[in-house]
């Protein structure tokens, strides 16, 4: 899981970490922005949400968005959440890398609609690499086995 990380520069670092310190004033806008985008693009996955409290949901999307940017500085502690956070998205039926590529798209439009002038290029990529990598642990953490409880 090492290699995985060594993918993010520190600029990239820096531009995810100053980005999203824009949208948390807006995290309430922005947690809409991505939901109306994400089941709009990916009906199917709208529908793991039939029975789900999306206005806490929405406050769970942006809590685990927000370790997982601070998390960038440690990621010794923020790979045991984010494979935690994976295995946990399994069992709600996240079964593939589709789920995960939509949930891509749709944080990278809210990001452009958030964050107006402050998003280019540059930005795109930053949060693409680090999203790779959050998705990747996440993923990683949905296959390992379920230590026995005996």
């Amino acid at each position: 899981s090492k290699r995985i990380t060594m993918s993010i520069t520190s600029e990239q670092k820096r531009l995810v970490q100053t980005t999203w310190k824009s949208v948390l004033p807006i995290s309430d806008t922005a947690a809409d922005i991505f939901y109306d985008r994400l089941f709009k693009t990916a009906p199917d996955v709208a529908k793991l949400f039939d029975k789900v409290n999306m206005s806490k949901q929405k406050k769970h999307l942006m809590t685990a968005l927000n370790t997982a940017v601070q998390g960038l500085d440690n990621l010794d502690k923020l790979f045991p959440f984010l494979e935690n956070l994976g295995a946990r998205h399994k069992k709600y039926g996240v079964e593939n890398s589709d789920y995960y590529n939509a949930v891509g798209s749709a944080l990278l439009y809210t990001l452009e609609q958030g964050l107006g002038e402050e998003y280019n290029s540059d930005v795109a990529a930053a949060w693409t690499v680090v999203f790779g990598v959050v998705a990747a642990v996440m993923q990683q953490g949905a296959l390992k086995p379920k230590p026995s409880s005996a």
